[in-house]
């Protein structure tokens, strides 16, 4: 009888894993891709272990199911290729990349062969001298003890932090990396990216080739309650758009990254919310659907004239020295603009510093005269949390009940897992806080700039 049963419930398991490899629940799919991904860019582009990335960032503060999730690596012809599976073999998730490029995602790992027909992201030619940062990358610091205090203190670091940068009055004051990062090493800004794609609109606003005024000419939004709306609303997270952005299982902004080929395609294909007949730009909804689907738009736009796949390198991180910039692009070609840019902690600062210069770098204007005014200014839909051109108002974490005493003018641009550029300009101050650190860890990163501006009076 106890052999029988035995036999049974060996037989059910068999069955069992049979089934999940040939039809793999999505929440598997996504923890696979997900996996994949984290471990494909972190070896091109930081030169990380992959044991590491496996444990550090995608088991430990993940999923229970990540914990499952094991991976293999190959090269080909120059490209890495990661795939990895629950178990190794259940799920069946697949990135690929090179360092010029960063990673891509592949659902369909019958796809690989494929992929790229688009192009692809053609990388920043910089070449920095030996000039203080940010005209080159020489960074020489005063000693400052109570500065030195505040990036010492834990608290105000915050757990998992892997760089933080001080800028004051145009040059960096002061660093601080956690172990095993440095300053040559790009982080991943998460949607910090969306501020980066509102500021490549800007600067296709200021050359002509679009307006945040424009209504998008999607096909499959003529003709129906989609076709009223603007840049302007979907950058202001107003669009009225359905859209989930919870992470953890799978949800829109899951699938969307995880799951499909044209993120871009499946992000415009959400209807207005169904609560909301006609879109009415009164309802605060934030989406990084919304910003990939701008990002099409913008790409879309620079193609009647250019080359899309140049325009970043070219319109924005040349310009501003930002050698270690990488933007990532989805399957179909269309770059993740909510999610996917990596940078070194001093070329985040160099952005931030773009945004305190209101878009004048070196002398020159890349962004239309106004436009930060003009994302930094609230929406009212936001309940003061939010600015019109994808810029938060208020500290991360600080969002409902705020905390933090910063002078009136102060921005930020955030993203997932504890990433943050304050720029402070009453005080002539950015400062970059990049790290894995999960939002229930309750890390405020407006005590660190509380702090940071009290040491530099």
């Amino acid at each position: 009888m106890l052999r029988k049963i035995l036999s049974g419930l060996v037989l059910l398991i068999i069955v069992g894993l049979a089934w999940l490899t040939i039809a793999p629940p999505d929440l598997i799919r996504v923890g696979a891709n997900y996996t994949a991904k984290m471990i494909c860019s972190n070896v091109v582009l930081t030169g990380r272990n992959p044991d590491d990335v496996l444990k550090i960032d995608v088991q430990a503060p993940g999923h229970p199911l990540l914990k499952l999730m094991r991976y293999s690596i190959d090269e080909r012809a120059g490209t890495t290729v990661v795939r990895t599976g629950l178990f190794g073999f259940i799920g069946k998730g697949l990135a690929f990349g090179t360092k010029e490029r960063g990673c891509t995602i592949v659902p369909d790992a019958r796809q690989l062969g494929i992929v790229g027909a688009h192009g692809a992201f053609i990388a920043p030619k910089v070449d920095l001298n030996n000039d203080e940062w940010p005209q080159g990358n020489t960074v020489t610091t005063d000693t400052n003890q109570e500065l030195e205090a505040v990036l010492n203190d834990p608290a105000l670091a915050g757990e998992g932090m892997r760089a933080i940068v001080i800028v004051k009055d145009g040059r960096i004051i002061a660093e601080r990396y956690g172990e095993g990062f440095d300053e040559a090493t790009p982080l991943l800004g998460w949607s910090m990216t969306k501020t980066v794609t509102a500021a490549l609109i800007g600067i296709a606003q200021k050359r002509g080739i679009l307006s945040v005024d424009d209504t998008l000419n999607f096909d499959s939004w003529r003709g129906d309650n989609r076709d009223v709306i603007r840049v302007r609303d979907l950058m202001a997270m107003v669009s009225d758009l359905e859209w989930n952005e919870g992470y953890g299982s799978v949800s829109d902004v899951t699938r969307m990254l995880y799951l499909e080929e044209d993120m871009a395609a499946f992000a415009a294909g959400k209807p207005i919310d169904s609560e909301t007949p006609e879109p009415t730009g009164d309802i605060f909804e934030y989406s990084s659907g919304s910003s990939v689907i701008l990002s099409k738009y913008w790409q879309n736009a620079v193609a009647k004239s250019g080359d899309p796949n140049a325009f970043p390198s070219e319109a924005l991180f040349e310009p501003l020295g930002m050698a270690s910039a990488v933007l990532e692009q989805g399957a179909a070609g269309n770059f993740v603009g909510g999610s996917y840019l990596y940078a070194t902690a001093r070329d985040w600062a160099r952005f931030g510093q773009l945004l305190l210069q209101r878009g004048a770098w070196n002398g020159v204007s890349l962004l239309p005269t106004g436009y930060v005014d003009w994302m930094t200014d609230i929406h009212p839909a936001s309940g003061g949390k939010y600015g019109r051109g994808h810029l938060w108002r208020l500290p991360p974490a600080e969002r409902e009940t705020q905390v933090s005493e910063l002078p009136q003018g102060t921005f930020w641009a955030a993203g997932h897992d504890g990433q943050s550029i304050a720029i402070i300009p009453e005080n002539d101050i950015v400062i970059v806080r990049l790290g894995l650190t999960p939002s229930n860890v309750g890390y405020m990163p407006g005590k660190l700039a509380e702090a940071v501006i009290q040491a530099t009076k």
